[in-house]
């Protein structure tokens, strides 16, 4: 029963980082995401890929 607390615990953990990140990205200003060569669109597939690291 730990083991499957964990495993929930751990993807809850996962995903609120993964959301996080999209909306950061997402909120950038045009100009400095621009900038970084970024554009604020593809924020889902960024996060997805800087937090489970998976290709989108």
């Amino acid at each position: 029963m730990i083991s499957v607390y964990n495993t929930i615990r751990t993807a809850a953990v996962t995903y609120a980082r993964f959301r996080t990140t999209r909306d950061q990205i997402a909120k950038l200003p045009l100009d400095v995401a621009l900038d970084l060569d970024i554009y604020p669109g593809d924020a889902d597939r960024i996060a997805r890929r800087a937090v489970y690291g998976q290709a989108a």
